[in-house]
């Protein structure tokens, strides 16, 4: 630690690279270790000195070479303060992401204008910026004590690269990661203002979107393969000149051959950096997922505190609120979604949900291709992969929060219905795709939830819904087990009114039980419940199933085993919304039971 704010840059260069890959690659364990070691007081005293180039420019003796000009001396210099100081950042974002108490570190040490200095340098080192922007999205996420310090000239650092003019890719990275950060201090900006900064982030996030991923990934890919072809040939013609010169001087015995040497090495290193393009389409990949994770949390509100639930839990509405909260999410054990007047009205116009829709496809198998076959590309193919999840996650979203009109009416909600089905079950081994198989699942399940509370006919098969289950049901993904038990439900309920369902109403609650009474999470169990209740509630087929497969009886034997797991394991395992809604379903199964020895009643007399 000593080391690390050594004089000598070389020194500052090589511990820094270290010690970011360190904090990247260990995780919570490991950044949290290194906070406990102090990491941080010199890493803050690193960016501080960082943040006044004059400092480390004094300190690069260490780099001194007799063959350097002064003018080449100092640029090497400068890049290796700007290197330095981008690792020192990459290294402060890495463990601020894993650890709180490095966040509350960073607000006491004043970190915030630090890192603001640097990004006001966006113009003239872009790397430097989006790895302060990804740091202040980090920190500035749920930190109100942070929020305080973002004086005026704050904002207007932010708002000056946000708004920059530049296009590249690098900058539309920049852009969006500053979009996220101003999105996270929505809670400081004053209430008049509100409408045009949401403006502002959609229409950047909405230019983001606006590109194709696949044809990208493409045009970059063909831009680098022409460019090294190039450089090949450029290469070939200043061997055969220095080949021609040697020749000549070896007669003439005028120049030495080290010269002429030389020469060939000078021109090489003047040729652009071989990842130009890659570098490029990453940031622009990035870019995508980013604006996508950006809208989602746009949609989302925040969790209510668990004094809120305690104060809920001790009023004598609790009750009465609970089951409403608890009908209306379809027993779904996630906050609830919200949307102002003024996101509704950016997204709507800025085309967003269409943007959303079509980054929900497969990847382009062209794309794909090409990147398979190039080492360096290949890792590509997994973030075009993730922006297909996130985009999912955002439909899931949109698809619960606006209106049918805004969606294009019950045609475009059937026909989305018939893309995610397409989307799902033409991958044979599509359970082997974990996040996959959880984002489109979730979409699915809120897309069928809005279906139905519309009467509008549904358009999974029984067939489709029963490979969905087998895939899904013993998932080790607790989320895709939730959707796929919360789908059956869904289902489930809408055929129970109908004539001819008595054999899927069977194997529908027969799935449920499964889950309601084997599944180690009280989250899954619960959600199963639920989804019995709805399935079972009304209708004479579901009657008829419900005493076929025994349903009172299995409920009764598990009624009491479902409430000692509640009272055993709730407080350690699970979250106190969590637990609130646990509570409902228990109450609700104690009801459903005395609903069902009546219907067992009925149909045996």
């Amino acid at each position: 630690l000593i080391v690390l704010v050594t004089c000598d840059l070389k020194v500052k260069h090589i511990l820094n690279f270290l010690c970011r890959n360190l904090s990247a690659c260990g995780g919570f364990e490991v950044c949290d270790d290194m906070v406990t070691k102090d990491i941080m007081t010199p890493l803050v005293a690193l960016l501080k000195e960082g943040a006044n180039h004059d400092i480390w420019l004094q300190c690069g003796a260490g780099l001194d070479s007799n063959e350097m000009s002064p003018q080449e001396k100092k640029d090497q210099n400068r890049n290796y303060i700007e290197n330095i100081a981008n690792e020192a950042v990459n290294m402060l974002w890495n463990i601020c992401e894993c650890s709180s108490r490095a966040v509350s570190i960073f607000n006491k040490e004043g970190c915030l204008e630090i890192v603001l200095k640097y990004l006001s340098r966006f113009s003239t080192n872009v790397d430097l910026a989006i790895s302060v922007a990804c740091c202040l999205q980090t920190v500035t996420e749920d930190n109100p004590e942070l929020l305080k310090s973002f004086s005026a000239p704050a904002l207007h650092v932010l708002e000056s690269a946000m708004l920059s003019p530049a296009n590249t890719m690098e900058y539309m990275l920049l852009k969006t990661l500053v979009a996220g950060t101003i999105w996270n201090l929505k809670d400081i900006i004053p209430s008049k203002s509100q409408a045009e900064i949401i403006n502002a982030i959609l229409k950047i996030l909405s230019e983001v979107l606006e590109m194709d991923a696949g044809e990208t990934v493409i045009k970059m890919k063909e831009t680098e393969t022409q460019r090294l072809k190039t450089a090949a040939e450029t290469e070939e013609i200043l061997d055969n000149v220095n080949r021609d010169d040697l020749i000549e001087d070896d007669e003439m015995e005028e120049i030495p051959h080290k010269r002429k040497v030389r020469r060939k090495t000078f021109m090489s290193d003047l040729l652009p950096p071989t990842d130009k393009e890659l570098r490029e389409t990453v940031a622009f990949l990035m870019a995508q997922q980013t604006a996508l994770e950006i809208i989602v949390n746009m949609c989302c509100s925040e969790d209510p505190s668990d004094d809120e639930w305690e104060e809920l839990s001790s009023s004598d509405e609790s009750d009465a609120f609970m089951e409403n909260s608890f009908n209306e999410c379809s027993g779904q054990l996630l906050s609830p979604l919200c949307l102002s007047h003024e996101i509704h009205t950016a997204l709507t116009n800025y085309l967003i949900p269409k943007k959303i829709f079509e980054k929900t496809a497969f990847p382009n198998i062209t794309a794909v291709d090409i990147c398979s076959r190039t080492p360096t590309w290949k890792p590509l193919i997994r973030k075009m992969n993730t922006i297909q999840c996130r985009a999912l996650v955002c439909l899931q979203s949109l698809v619960s929060l606006l209106d049918m009109d805004h969606l294009g009416g019950p045609t475009a909600l059937q026909t989305l219905a018939q893309h995610l089905s397409q989307l799902l079950f033409s991958q044979p081994d599509f359970a082997k795709h974990v996040d996959f198989l959880e984002a489109i699942s979730g979409a699915l399940r809120a897309l069928l939830q809005t279906m139905a509370s519309k009467n509008i006919s549904q358009c999974v098969t029984p067939d489709q819904l029963m490979t969905l289950c087998k895939a899904g049901i013993h998932n080790s993904n607790t989320s895709v087990r939730v959707n796929v038990v919360s789908i059956l439900g869904i289902t489930g309920s809408v055929l129970g009114k109908e004539n001819g369902t008595f054999e899927t109403l069977k194997t529908i609650g027969c799935f449920l039980l499964e889950a309601a009474t084997k599944d180690p999470s009280l989250v899954v169990a619960g959600e199963a419940l639920d989804a019995l209740f709805d399935v079972f509630a009304d209708g004479k087929e579901a009657e008829r199933a419900s005493v076929q497969i025994k349903l009172l009886s299995a409920l009764k034997e598990f009624q009491p085993v479902f409430k000692t797991k509640i009272r055993k394991e709730g407080r350690s395992k699970y979250t106190s919304d969590q637990l609130c809604v646990l509570d409902n379903v228990k109450m609700n199964l104690r009801r459903f039971v005395a609903y069902q020895e009546t219907i067992e009643k009925k149909l045996t007399t």
